[in-house]
């Protein structure tokens, strides 16, 4: 087994490279790990974790030895890695929390579990469910709408000091309340044709975005689903109460709409879902785990259990336990 972690000093608000490195060769060493079999490398640009991951998973199938790779930084990092690494049996990659949302790792656990090296090196290797969407890969949420807007709109304040995810989040809804809401858009979600004049959907394979907000509180990562949330277009005074709402997860329970979200709400589970602007307002904004652009249209296709990921020890646990119930 060889180990490789792919250090990002530009995610979140300081370089974490300084301290971490020495902390990982500790843990390393804690866990038995000869030297000669890890690697710490500090990615130079964007895209560097998927070029350094493809070239681990060549290396592993071409020597039939196993690789775990590990990002530090955000959602964005670990997409790329995850990316590079597909399609590889043998490798499976993780991530430590050094980025400004780091959603990934809310399905599965907390940001002290996932931030704790020692549990990380004692954890294990999952497969879970992935979506390949017109933005690439990803593992926990392709979305469209308002809230892709306001991702869209996050990099700028994330540059102001003390701003960090859930803040950068809050002020960028604030400026796109400013502007117009809503789009009219036409889905096809697994066949069935919808037109909604709506506010913003999400298609979820992982329960949150956004630094935290919880679109899909029960997804389940390895269960052959999308859970699929259309918001229907309100008026400004009624956005408040419901991004609350959505936030907390409070929209969803017990596998149905709760009856204070039904007038606003529609659900699906789906395993394809297609979405087109259909106002003649140009293009939709799009964002999926760390890509954010306008699309013409946008489709995301579950590909079971397609993703090899790796979670600390109580992590993973919890995820085989539940797997082994149900």
């Amino acid at each position: 087994m060889r180990y490789l972690f792919l250090l990002n000093p530009a995610a979140g608000k300081r370089d974490c490279t300084t301290g971490l490195t020495p902390a990982i060769h500790a843990a390393a060493g804690r866990a038995g790990i000869p030297p000669e079999k890890l690697q710490v490398v500090v990615t130079q640009y964007a895209g560097h974790a998927r070029a350094l991951a493809a070239e681990a998973a060549r290396t592993a199938e071409a020597e039939g030895e196993p690789v775990r790779i590990w990002t530090a930084g955000g959602d964005g990092t670990f997409n790329e890695a995850l990316t590079g690494a597909n399609g590889c049996a043998l490798a499976a990659v993780g991530c430590l929390p050094f980025g400004s949302g780091n959603d990934f790792l809310r399905t599965y656990g907390t940001r002290e579990e996932f931030g704790d090296l020692d549990a990380q090196f004692a954890g294990g290797a999952v497969d879970i469910d992935l979506m390949e969407t017109d933005l690439g890969l990803s593992a926990t949420i392709c979305a469209a709408g308002l809230d892709a807007q306001v991702a869209y709109g996050i990099p700028q304040f994330r540059r102001i000091p003390f701003c960090g995810g859930e803040m950068a989040y809050a002020l960028s809804i604030v400026r796109q309340l400013c502007g117009h809401i809503g789009r009219k858009v036409a889905f096809t979600i697994d066949g069935e044709e919808l037109t909604v004049d709506c506010l913003m959907c999400a298609v979820c394979n992982g329960r949150t975005y956004g630094g935290g907000f919880y679109a899909a509180p029960e997804a389940r990562p390895d269960d052959g689903w999308l859970d699929v949330f259309i918001i229907r277009r309100v008026g400004r005074l009624t956005i408040a109460r419901l991004l609350g709402m959505y936030k907390g997860g409070k929209h969803f329970r017990d596998g149905a709409l709760t009856e204070q979200a039904k007038p606003y709400f529609l659900y699906r589970r789906a395993k394809c879902v297609s979405l087109r602007p259909a106002d003649g307002r140009g293009p939709i904004v799009a964002t999926a785990d760390g890509e954010c652009a306008p699309c013409e249209a946008i489709t995301a296709r579950l590909r079971p259990l397609a993703g090899h990921v790796l979670l600390p020890k109580p992590a993973y646990e919890r995820f085989m336990a539940q797997r082994a119930s149900v």
